[in-house]
This record gives C-alpha cells, structure tokens and sequence, in this order.
C-alpha cells in the first residue's frame, strides 16, 4: 500500500532536500512563534521555492487572525492550509471560502468521545487531521511526540481523506498504517534530533519503514 508521506515543521534548505529525497507527498511550515519550528514568511517564500510541483506545500497555523492569514498567502506560493487551532467548522468554512485554498483541519484524539468532532469537521474540510491530543500543560497544540491509542480509529472510514499524525517516527509507523489502515502519515518531532532540528537520516528512515 502507497503511504504519502508529510514532512511538517520544515525549517531550513536542508530539511526540505532530504523530505524531497525521501520521497515526501507534502512539506509543512509552522507559522507559529511559540513552536521551535516556527518560520518568518521570508523564510517560508524561499524554502517553498525549492519545491517542485506536485508535491503539496502547507502552511500550518494556529488560531492566526485574518492579518498573518493573508499575508502568508499573499507573499508564500502555498497548496493548503492546515488550522491546527481551535477553530470551529464556521472558521474553516470562511478560511476556505476566503483564500480558494484546500484547507485541512487537525482534531485532537485521545479517547473515543474525541471522533466526534472529526465527524463534524469532515463536513466542512477538505482533508482531516486526525492526531493526538496535546497533553495537559502542554505549550504547542501538536509537535509533542506522543500517540494515541490507534485501536480507537481502526478500520474507521471517513468522508474526506484523512492523515494520521501524534508521535509518529520510525520504528512505529509501519505498526500505526498497519492498525489504521492510513494511507497518508505526518511527522514532525519524530524524525528531530532535538526540537525543530530535522535529521536527515531519521526523515530517511521514516521513508524507508513505509516502503517495507
């Protein structure tokens, strides 16, 4: 089974070559000063300009008000926009009505109760999030490393595609498509060698794991 693969949190030429190398479906940029893999708009035009076409270039905030909204997508060359916030099914509808953008929703999991919100979300995205519930306390709404219980979304089917994401890394993510069926994947903290450093041979791995 072909995985795509996103790359997310990518901040330098570096990390962007060796997600190209690596085969990457997608590459992410954080636009959120509180993550360590936050990058300026500046930083984001120019790595986005090495990725070649076909492969989709995403930009993930969080909670961003209409200001910093428009101005990464009037200054970055962008495929989509991935609100990993609070925002509600009205905001992602105005957000995909206003920029003409695919827009994909991350939602939080960590018990059962949680698949409700993907459902009410899948009405109104164009592609679901599907990652773990950041733990109490903690400053980022994802980029944590951990997991939840994928048995909770086993064999689940939704309306939208999907992507599973939460502490995915080399050595548990041929286990977590084996027990979700996901057919993308994203990984951010997983293939780091310290917060926001991307190492290129664990992005290498991850790659490899999927093509076993």
């Amino acid at each position: 089974m072909s995985v795509r693969i996103k790359f997310c949190g990518l901040s330098t030429p570096e990390a962007v070559a060796a997600a190209l190398a690596a085969g990457a479906g997608y590459v992410g940029f954080v636009f959120f000063p509180k993550s360590p893999r936050n990058v300026t708009i500046a930083a984001a035009r120019a790595l986005a300009a090495e990725v070649p076409p076909g492969i989709a270039k995403v930009a993930l905030t969080v909670d961003a008000d209409q200001a910093l909204l428009d101005a990464i997508t009037d200054q970055v060359p962008l495929d989509m926009l991935q609100l990993h916030g609070h925002e509600t099914p009205l905001r992602v509808a105005e957000v995909r009505a206003r920029y003409g953008l695919p827009v994909m929703k991350a939602v939080g999991v960590a018990e059962a109760a949680d698949l409700a919100d993907l459902t009410a979300y899948e009405k109104i995205a164009d592609q679901i999030l599907v990652d773990a519930k950041p733990p109490k306390g903690a400053k980022l709404p994802g980029g944590n490393g951990v997991a939840f219980d994928w048995e909770l979304i086993a064999g689940r089917q939704w309306a939208r595609p999907w992507m599973l994401a939460g502490g995915l890394n080399p050595l548990n993510v041929a286990e977590a498509v084996r027990l979700t069926g996901a057919r993308q994947v994203d990984v951010s903290s997983g293939v780091e060698s310290a917060p926001g450093v991307k190492d290129p041979a664990l992005i290498a791995a991850f790659a490899a794991a999927l093509a076993k």
